[in-house]
């Protein structure tokens, strides 16, 4: 089964930490000096916040996968579509080693696929990503660096 995930920059880890617990009601899984996860179950989902980015808003979507073969399905998808498709392979980023490959959406929004192998006790070691890349949310495209988020208002509605 496959968790749906979001990667939001936030400019303020506490405040937005406290903001997503209530929303969520529950703590995150994880917390770092400049990240924390949440890996809630209704909805099924892999929230992420980080403040490594360069302005507040959504960074990407992605699916994360309980296992090998479902990664690999995602992958044959989107070959199969003739995305144009990113295999990072195996990486650490985002406190954790993955095996993953990314896809762009038509606005240049990043789709993250991706199956966690590993916690591991730092943002990133190891990675096939200059230093600079790694500053970046988990990795992202270097090609998609800016977030896609816009701020939404009040009144405004979907």
């Amino acid at each position: 089964m496959k968790r749906f995930h979001v990667h939001v920059h936030v400019n303020d880890l506490k405040a937005s930490i406290a903001f997503y617990s209530k929303l969520f009601a529950a703590e995150p899984a994880r917390v770092e000096a400049d990240y924390a996860k949440w890996m809630l179950e209704d909805p099924r989902i892999n929230f992420a916040i980080s403040t490594r980015g360069e302005a507040a808003g959504v960074d990407h979507l992605g699916f994360q996968t309980d296992d090998a073969e479902e990664l690999a399905e995602l992958k044959a998808r989107a070959t199969e579509a003739d995305m144009a498709l990113l295999d990072q392979g195996e990486t650490s980023c985002c406190y954790a080693r993955s095996e993953k490959h990314w896809v762009t959406d038509p606005q240049g929004i990043a789709w993250e696929h991706f199956h966690t192998l590993d916690s591991i006790p730092v943002f990133g070691e190891g990675s096939k990503e200059p230093a600079a890349a790694q500053a970046s949310a988990c990795c992202a495209p270097t090609s998609r660096r800016k977030p896609v988020g816009v701020a939404v208002k009040p009144a405004s509605c979907c």
